[in-house]
């Protein structure tokens, strides 16, 4: 029995939603909507007794599976790994296609975030590079070459 009918979110808990949601916007993706939870729902949901959080969907102008972004008003957030490596166990990264990755690349350069590692090319189809956004994020960029 198949349970799962579509991909819908991937969501990440930020402390700055709204530097966070910047960054994606400067990247491409356009704001879907936002709204505050709170109450039994996100309690249950969550198993956080007192919780609050103020979210951001984002999704790419195709459509298709969107970006959560969320930050917890209450309780306070917890701190995680900002320097997190691909090895590390959790969310790796967030992967989006770009028409050009050396554009995208400089403008993320140019609000001050940098290269994980290098650009790499995989067997002439695709060009890649991680980027660390804000809060340690890994965003996985690639383009279509070949």
């Amino acid at each position: 029995m198949t349970h799962v009918q579509r991909f819908d979110h991937i969501g990440i808990t930020v402390a700055d939603l709204d530097s966070v949601t910047t960054f994606f916007v400067g990247l491409g993706l356009e704001v879907e909507g936002t709204g505050s939870v709170q109450g039994e729902f996100v309690e249950t949901v969550c198993g956080i007794p007192g919780a609050h959080c103020e979210i951001a969907m984002l999704t790419s102008p195709a459509g298709g599976t969107r970006l959560e972004l969320a930050s917890f008003v209450t309780p306070d957030h917890v701190p995680g790994s900002p320097a997190a490596m691909a090895n590390e166990l959790g969310l790796r990264n967030v992967s989006f296609e770009v028409g050009d990755l050396q554009a995208a690349i400089d403008a993320v350069a140019a609000e001050g975030y940098g290269l994980v590692g290098g650009v790499g090319e995989y067997e002439g189809s695709v060009r890649m590079a991680y980027v660390r956004g804000p809060e340690g994020i890994i965003v996985s960029l690639f383009e279509q070459i070949g």
